[in-house]
């Protein structure tokens, strides 16, 4: 059995079918651990969530921030953005049933034996994993039970420090904006969700990536992440990052994860008429 963690796909269908073609990945002995946002800005959303929901116990999927978007705009609770490519999931005859199987994916995922753990955006250093493993089964236990009524609330960027006090919706926004909105801090560890450059001008407008940020808590724990593109393929012995920007025409990235010494599959991606820029959002 090989575990693959495969970057964001973003509705890049055929690109992921090329990429897992190339893994020789089968679902019947193989697991793929997905960094989240599967939909949105590139044309095939509804393929891939059809591809990625048929893999069945083989694929482990953290939401991004695009799939809550999806799950928002279904809901009622927010409208499409310029660029969104939402309309074939919206309108699918197996609308509901994605939406029922994309709702219950998890915003962290944790496999305490190979020390990693699998989220979409970052992690902020008050948290250790087990404090982070319970934030995230907090929202995710709120989003399943009155998403309409949370997606309605959840959009802000406050409060953008941790306090273990916080409650009710500003605690769960807070922690879905660290899981899936999340790249640089301040040097007071504050958020910093406007930054959507590359790590390089974070530094140079004086913030951290989230991974660098001083006696993180979390360490101790590989984490695999997505959600910036500008930043790229990155690995070394506290993270591995995956987005490469397939659907600004970059690459799709996979990597075996359970083996240390791996380089990533990597799978050009076409570029389009959705795909002109590298936007990071």
């Amino acid at each position: 059995m090989a575990i693959y963690a495969i970057g964001d796909v973003q509705g890049c269908d055929a690109e992921l079918g090329e990429l897992l073609t190339q893994l020789k990945f089968s679902p019947d002995r193989d697991h793929a651990w997905f960094v989240g946002d599967l939909v949105n800005r590139g044309p095939d959303s509804l393929k891939v969530l059809r591809r990625v929901r048929a893999l069945g116990a083989a694929a482990t999927v953290v939401l991004g921030n695009h799939d809550l978007h999806l799950l928002a705009v279904a809901e009622g609770a927010a409208e499409q953005r310029r660029g969104d490519t939402l309309n074939q999931v919206l309108e699918a005859s197996d609308c509901e049933a994605l939406l029922d199987w994309l709702v219950q994916r998890p915003l962290m995922h944790h496999d305490a034996s190979l020390g990693l753990a699998l989220v979409h955006a970052g992690l902020v250093p008050e948290w250790d994993i087990a404090t982070a493993m319970a934030c995230a089964r907090e929202m995710e236990g709120a989003l399943r039970r009155q998403p309409r009524a949370l997606f309605a609330a959840l959009y802000g960027d406050q409060p953008d420090r941790w306090d273990p006090a916080l409650e009710g919706v500003e605690r769960l926004r807070f922690i879905t904006n660290c899981f899936t909105r999340l790249r640089c801090l301040d040097h007071d560890g504050r958020l910093a969700l406007k930054a959507k450059q590359s790590a390089k001008k974070c530094a140079a407008a004086g913030l951290v990536p989230w991974f660098a940020a001083k006696n993180a808590r979390w360490r101790g724990t590989q984490v695999i992440f997505g959600h910036w593109s500008t930043l790229g393929y990155l690995r070394n012995a506290e993270v591995i990052a995956l987005d490469t920007g397939c659907v600004w025409g970059g690459s799709l990235s996979g990597l075996r994860v359970d083996t240390p010494r791996e380089n990533p599959v990597q799978v050009h991606c076409a570029t389009t008429g959705l795909r002109t820029s590298p936007r990071t959002e």
